[in-house]
């Protein structure tokens, strides 16, 4: 019986567990590196030339083995630039609450928490996402390696 009542409590406390989030959200560093800042100026370009569907610039940007994870569904650059330029996701404006960037070698680990408004399959929508964008140096230029939104359980801020 203890045995039991032990473990109906263990799954209750790890139901609690997984289904729980944070409620603060990362912060921005008060002062970046220069390296830091060219990966934020980056990732800025990255999110107007989505919005004003550049897929020639993003297609430079996107690594061939790239990935993409939505909350949809996961594919690589060839999809996600059809998917742009077709309109099927219609990145259409980014608000950047706070930006974080961890450099490692030739890797930059960049973490967004914003409020993005799309067009998903001709319907306006508007998501909280923590948005994981991660970069690898080659022969001195950047490339995106993977694009990962995460929805997020706080309210949209944007107005």
């Amino acid at each position: 019986m203890k045995l039991t009542i032990t473990g109906i409590i263990f799954l209750l406390i790890s139901f609690r567990t997984a289904n729980a989030q944070p409620t603060e959200t990362i912060q921005s560093a008060g002062t970046y590196t220069p390296a830091q800042q060219e990966i934020i100026h980056l990732s800025q370009k990255k999110w107007d030339w989505m919005s004003e569907k550049k897929v020639d610039s993003l297609n430079v940007l996107f690594d061939e083995k790239a990935m993409f994870i939505h909350m949809g569904g996961t594919w690589g650059k060839k999809t996600e630039l059809t998917t742009i330029q077709d309109g099927g996701i219609w990145y259409k404006k980014a608000t950047v609450y706070a930006v974080t960037v961890n450099l490692f070698d030739n890797t930059a680990i960049l973490l967004n928490d914003i409020d993005l408004v799309a067009e998903v399959g001709g319907r306006e929508v508007t998501n909280p996402f923590m948005v994981t964008e991660v970069y690898i140096k080659e022969k001195g230029r950047w490339k995106m390696g993977s694009l990962t939104f995460s929805h997020l359980l706080r309210p949209v801020k944007a107005k």
